[in-house]
């Protein structure tokens, strides 16, 4: 009965114990001063085009800049909307922690495709199908797309083939430049091998590609990759090649 009785105790003043460490340590001293403001930005290794100067000088403008504010005046959504505003920018998180200190993390937009339309156009696609500028200064290499290019056509099947070739590290490295014809019928340019690639219409391309990808292993490897000007894979189950004169 005793032992039950100082066992109670015990877990009451745990009990109590905890309640106060966790009032303390959530209680924040009412005239709190922002010390420190931390930026993580994320995926720059393939779109290095935002600097954390740069993200500083947005909050500076607009006036929320938080260092040296009262923390309890700082809204950290304030602080997501005005840096999400950014045009490449997909999602900013902003967050406060005890020690008077506001952490935020930014995601960049990744761009897939470099596009230099024959209609002048230029511009960047990202990940998401969605334009960007070509002020965007991606730092990693982006497969350029040329020729008879609509805006139309990039953002439905480019787009499809440029989420392929991202998330493809043998494709990606491999395929340096996308050219449209005008009956939208596609040309491939390697980086390795002198030759063209002749696609057709994009539909079915990872069979296409795979195809291409077992010529590569069988074929070009014994007779060289330099010994046809043009490989043609429109065809369904066969691979068409002209010898180089």
């Amino acid at each position: 009965m005793i032992k039950r009785i100082l066992l109670s105790i015990v877990m009451l003043v745990l009990i109590a114990y905890l309640a106060v460490a966790i009032t303390a340590f959530n209680r924040k001293p009412a005239d709190q001063t922002c010390r420190d403001m931390e930026l993580v930005i994320k995926d720059t290794a393939y779109a290095g085009f935002i600097t954390k100067e740069e993200l500083k000088g947005i909050l500076q403008q607009k006036g929320i800049y938080p260092i040296g504010k009262k923390m309890e005046r700082i809204s950290t959504k304030s602080l997501e909307r005005e840096l999400s505003k950014h045009p490449l920018i997909d999602e900013a998180e902003c967050y406060k922690t005890p020690s008077g200190k506001v952490c935020v993390e930014v995601t960049q937009r990744i761009p897939i495709l470099r596009v230099m339309s024959a209609n002048g156009q230029n511009y960047y696609l990202d990940n998401k199908g969605t334009i960007m500028p070509p002020e965007a200064k991606c730092v990693a290499h982006r497969v350029i797309v040329t020729g008879n290019v609509e805006k139309s056509f990039t953002m439905k099947d480019l787009y499809k083939f440029g989420v392929f070739l991202h998330n493809n590290k043998f494709w990606d490295a491999q395929i340096e430049q996308i050219h449209v014809l005008p009956d939208q019928n596609i040309e491939l340019v390697p980086r390795v091998g002198d030759h063209l690639v002749y696609l057709g219409k994009l539909e079915n391309f990872e069979d296409k590609l795979a195809r291409l990808k077992e010529f590569y292993k069988k074929g070009l490897n014994r007779v060289g990759w330099n010994k046809y000007s043009r490989i043609n894979l429109e065809f369904s189950n066969q691979i068409i090649c002209t010898k180089r004169e």
